[in-house]
Formats: C-alpha cells, sequence, structure tokens
C-alpha cells in the first residue's frame, strides 16, 4: 500500500473525511426523498451494517421540506443532492443536512451561488464537487474531449467558483463509467490540489459488473493512497452498495477485517458443500453482526479439502475444513473438534459468538 495523499479535512457531521480519517462509506437512497416513511426505512436498513454517510435526491421543494423529519428520525450524517437549483440547496441547508453535492457553476448566478456559499458557511457544511463525464461543460468537452483532463478541468472551474468566495470546505469527485479513465482523472486531480476525494465510478452497472468495475477503479486508486472516501454506484439496492464497499475497504486492509467468509472455490477432491455452508454460514453471520458496528469480528474459512485446507485455514480466526461428510472446527489455527456437515453452520456460528465475546 503506497503511503496515502495527505489530504485538507472536512466534517460532514460527526464523520470526518481526509486527512487521517479513515476512508469513509457512503451510500444513496433510491426511495423518493419525499416519502420520508420508506426513506427513513431504507435509512435504517442502511444504517445496521455500519455505512458512513448517506445522500438523498433532492427534486424538489417537499424533497428539501422531508428532509428535515428525515434527519430527526436518523442518526447518521445526510448529504443533499442537488442539480441546478440554489433554492433547493438553501432550503436543503435549512432542513439540518451535514453536506451538499452540488456544481456551484450550475446552480444559478453568482449572487445565487453566492447565497448558497453564505449559508453552508453558517453551519460549516461541506460542498462536494461532483463532475461526471456525461454531464461536461460543451467548451471544455469541445477543447478536451471526453477525456480525464476534461474531468480535472470542470471540478477545478467549479472549485476556483467557491475559492473565489474564500470558501475551502470542499471534496471533489470525477467520475466515469469508464474505469481507466476515471482512474486516470483521479491520479490528475490529486496532483492539482488538496482537498478530500470522493471515489466512485458512475454508472457502474449491475450487481456483478458494477462491482468488478468498481472494486478495480478503487482499489488501484486506494491501493496507491488516493481516495478518502467511497460510494459503489450499482443498478441494485443500497445495502448491497455499502456491503461491496465494505468488503472492497477490508480488502486493502483500510477497515478493520469484519466477519467476511472466505472459502475455497472447491475442486473434484471435495466431498462436502462447500458452496452452500459458505452461502448460509455467511448470511448467518451477517444477521448477528447486524447494528453491531463496533464489535471486533473475526476472519472465518471454509475450507472443502481435508489435505490442503487445514494449512490454507490457519490464517483465520475461525475455520471449518471438510471432507467426507463433516468439518473439523478450528479456531485460532488449533483443532477443537468434528462436526457433521449438517451442523457445520450452527457449530461455526457458536465458535464465532464465543470468539467475540472474549475478544
Amino acid at each position: 500500500m503506497s503511503e496515502r495523499r495527505l489530504s485538507r479535512q472536512v466534517n460532514i457531521g460527526r464523520v470526518k473525511v481526509g486527512g487521517d480519517a479513515p476512508v469513509s462509506v457512503q451510500t444513496m437512497t433510491k426511495t423518493d426523498t419525499r416519502d420520508i416513511d420508506a426513506t427513513v426505512s431504507q435509512i435504517r436498513e442502511i444504517m445496521l451494517l455500519g455505512c458512513d454517510i448517506i445522500r438523498l435526491a433532492v427534486v424538489d421543494e417537499a424533497a428539501a421540506e422531508a428532509l428535515k423529519e428525515i434527519k430527526r428520525q436518523v442518526d447518521i450524517p445526510l448529504i443533499a443532492d442537488i442539480h441546478f437549483d440554489h433554492k433547493l440547496a438553501l432550503a436543503s441547508l435549512r432542513a439540518g443536512v451535514d453536506g451538499l453535492r452540488i456544481n456551484p457553476g450550475n446552480i444559478g448566478e453568482r449572487s445565487q451561488i453566492r447565497q448558497v456559499v453564505d449559508a453552508a458557511r453558517d453551519r460549516k457544511v461541506p460542498i462536494r464537487i461532483g463532475v461526471n463525464s456525461g454531464s461536461l461543460e460543451k467548451d471544455i468537452e469541445s477543447e478536451f474531449g471526453n477525456t480525464a483532463e476534461a474531468l480535472v478541468r470542470s471540478a477545478m472551474r467549479h472549485v476556483e467558483i467557491l475559492e473565489s468566495m474564500d470558501y475551502h470546505e470542499i471534496k471533489i469527485s470525477v467520475k466515469s463509467s469508464d474505469v481507466q479513465r476515471t482512474i486516470e482523472a483521479y491520479r490528475l486531480l490529486s496532483l492539482r490540489c488538496d482537498y478530500p476525494l470522493h471515489l466512485g465510478v458512475t454508472e457502474a452497472g449491475t450487481f456483478m459488473a458494477g462491482t468488478v468495475r468498481s472494486c478495480v477503479g478503487m482499489g488501484v486508486l486506494l491501493e496507491s493512497g488516493i481516495g478518502d472516501t467511497i460510494r459503489v454506484s450499482l443498478s441494485d439496492t443500497p445495502v448491497n452498495e455499502v456491503r461491496v464497499g465494505l468488503e472492497l475497504l477490508r480488502s486493502l486492509g483500510l477497515k478493520e477485517r469484519g466477519a467476511s467468509v472466505v472459502s475455497c472455490p472447491t475442486c473434484g477432491r471435495t466431498e462436502v458443500d462447500v458452496v452452500s455452508v459458505a452461502r448460509e454460514l455467511e448470511a448467518v453471520l451477517e444477521s448477528y453482526f447486524c447494528g453491531k458496528p463496533s464489535v471486533r469480528r473475526p476472519l472465518v474459512a471454509v475450507m472443502g479439502c481435508m489435505v490442503n485446507g487445514p494449512g490454507e485455514a490457519r490464517g483465520a480466526d475461525i475455520a471449518i475444513a471438510g471432507g467426507k461428510g463433516k468439518f473439523v472446527l478450528y479456531v485460532e489455527g488449533r483443532s477443537v473438534g468434528t462436526v457433521p456437515e449438517s451442523g457445520a453452520v450452527e457449530a461455526t456460528f457458536r465458535a464465532v459468538r464465543d470468539w467475540c465475546e472474549r475478544a
């Protein structure tokens, strides 16, 4: 892992972004923000997974007004996503949001931008400038094409507007659906400013394709020390966006490893149903740890080979290695017994629960 890029730090409510703060995970609600009950329900489900920040679309005054009641019912930083209308930004700030996602050059005249900046300054609310390759200014795209350089030029144009008003509580994103262009844009941007960067691959796709594209793009950047907060953008549920984001950070050592289940791919030697056991165990552990973000969690391994399994599982806190319809259970590398395949999930879960109580 390369040394992390040193950025300024901003506060999104209680969550610090940038500087030496941990990389945070964001998602966006997919309900109609005006439907307060549905939106609160979705946010609460997301919160249980350990998400750090949630963004909501503000499409009109009713949505902005709904933010006040949503904010009252949930305990997580909320960001208002605004396009073109400075009045919606002002209404969202009055409703108590912790962050804004706007592009200042797109929300009106300079006097209107000034109103938003002054209101954000009074409330100490950061503004994220979010540039996508599908919404570049015509003059920039004409000169530079739909390129990484164009994304960065657009972002810095918006930054200059805020800086000219002596406002520096800024985050930036430069997203493309093209993974390589996204990587290049963030690398260029990281050299041209010290603001915290929000990573993402926009319009990444459905669950499998979007997960792969997001993890490749953000993984490369995070491994090189670039990135302060992330959102995995999927044509899927916000819950799955958060699951993928958390797993990405854990795999890079940027978040304490969780009760992730690692499992072998199986082969012709396998004599137990590794796939079913691993899936069931993953679901049981996710349910158990849901709502317990502060609990230290073990790494759990499911191996389907009595030959290589014990050695391969040695690095896990809890592991089972199977053969001929049974599994050997290991706790911190030591064999503690044998269980039938039908009881493997229950036995492993008990071992995890006991481990957590000791940890």
